[in-house]
């Protein structure tokens, strides 16, 4: 974990101020790429269609990891991929405080064969929500596998479950 992300954690306070501690200001939801929604509450619940490397500007982070992708920039496409997912959880809930805990993420990594360090790019997102969030909301359960193929060839592809406040 950078020592960025470890300093925004350590401060404490509501995600709000977490984000401007790391330096993030949240874009639009992106739209979804098919026929579904980006999210779906159920209860207390809050479950997010998968998201991918979609910078605010409409850039998508496209390939394989391990091939034409290196480890480190698969977590940082993994860390965008969780800003977008952080983008989905405000415009659902109106505020990232009425969020419970991030209960799990189902990271998929767009990989070569023999790529085996799936953890440590899925990893991008779930730093990123330990520092928005803290230790107590923001870890979670976690399933992180290779894919053969993504949408578009994106890198990685992200979902979450999340338990909101009433």
């Amino acid at each position: 974990m950078s020592d960025t992300i470890t300093n925004a954690a350590a401060e404490g306070g509501s995600p709000q101020a977490r984000l401007r501690a790391l330096g993030i200001v949240l874009p639009p939801p992106p739209p979804p790429v098919a026929n579904f929604v980006t999210f779906v509450r159920e209860g207390n619940l809050l479950f997010l269609s998968g998201q991918g490397p979609m910078q605010p500007d409409g850039f998508e982070h496209h390939g394989r990891v391990g091939a034409d992708v290196t480890l480190d920039e698969a977590y940082q496409h993994a860390r965008i991929t969780g800003i977008n997912l952080l983008a989905v959880m405000q415009e659902a809930l109106g505020s990232l405080d009425k969020v419970r805990r991030v209960v799990k993420l189902l990271g998929m990594v767009n990989a070569v064969p023999d790529f085996t360090a799936h953890p440590q790019v899925i990893n991008g997102c779930s730093d990123l929500f330990l520092a928005v969030f803290g230790e107590e909301r923001g870890r979670h359960a976690r399933s992180a596998v290779g894919m053969g193929s993504l949408p578009n060839r994106i890198t990685v592809e992200i979902e979450a479950v999340i338990a909101v406040e009433d």
